[in-house]
């Protein structure tokens, strides 16, 4: 007998195997999401001047909404994390762009973040859209964002006193925290909950905190030195010059010597 013939049939030939999604998986959506990740979308949100919702993050990422609330605690404590973050950045930025050094460098710096902040789309819309949440948001000793501002300012001062620069009057803690009180006096409306803006005048305040004359009163002070006799050439200045007055009418005329008494010869 010979050989077997192998029994041909008409199953299709095999085909590539395809990629399925894993049972109870969500098609279009990563398979896993970290904290990073919920970070990086609130902060495109944040910058893009979208108001933030969690279902729509949670959605978006393939999360649920009690995994990022047991990261973060709440949503509040999300988006300042987000703010925080942007802030340390900006001062990053500006302190490599500012060339002084000493108090001045550390003025220029906080002048060039308070401008910055001023206009700010995003932090404007966020003022907008969460209003009263917002503002405790960002001035709350309680929150995230004000503490970690606090921290930036103090990291430069400190560096300027650590390389010789700058000694300031007070303790760098307790400066920190007053030039960045000051700054959401200025910058912040707290009643009708907006941008005030006014970082000129934030700037004098800021610079008579950390020991900077004004250019302005420096320069006058140095033109009243120059221009200001000093009392013993005012006084000689004041001085009439001597001049030939008749005496009083009431005083006695002098009398004329009288001439000695001779002996009669």
């Amino acid at each position: 007998m010979g050989a077997a013939t192998p029994t041909k049939t008409n199953q299709p030939a095999s085909e590539p195997p395809v990629d399925r999604p894993v049972k109870g998986g969500k098609r279009g959506r990563p398979a896993t999401a970290s904290p990073d990740d919920v970070l990086a979308l609130v902060t495109e949100l944040y910058l893009d001047g979208q108001r933030v919702d969690i279902t729509v993050v949670a959605a978006r990422l393939g999360l649920g909404r009690a995994t990022i609330y047991r990261w973060f605690g709440s949503r509040e404590a999300l988006l300042g994390e987000v703010v925080a973050t942007q802030l340390e950045l900006l001062v990053a930025r500006k302190r490599a762009e500012v060339r002084r050094r000493g108090a001045a460098g550390v003025l220029e710096v906080l002048d060039r973040v308070n401008r910055t902040l001023t206009r700010s789309s995003a932090v404007r819309r966020l003022l907008e859209q969460e209003r009263d949440s917002a503002m405790r948001m960002l001035t709350s000793s309680a929150g995230v964002v004000e503490p970690r501002a606090v921290a930036c300012v103090q990291a430069l001062i400190e560096e300027e006193m650590a390389a010789g620069r700058y000694e300031p009057w007070i303790d760098p803690a307790t400066l920190a925290y007053a030039l960045i009180r000051l700054r959401h006096a200025f910058l912040y409306h707290d009643t009708a909950v907006g941008i005030r803006g006014d970082y000129e005048r934030l700037r004098e305040v800021q610079a008579a905190l950390l020991g900077i004359t004004p250019v302005a009163r420096r320069r006058a002070d140095a033109h009243g030195r120059a221009q200001t006799p000093s009392r013993n050439t005012r006084a000689s200045q004041n001085t009439p010059p001597p001049q030939n007055t008749p005496p009083p009418q009431n005083a006695r005329p002098s009398r004329s010597p009288r001439p000695p008494r001779t002996s009669a010869g």
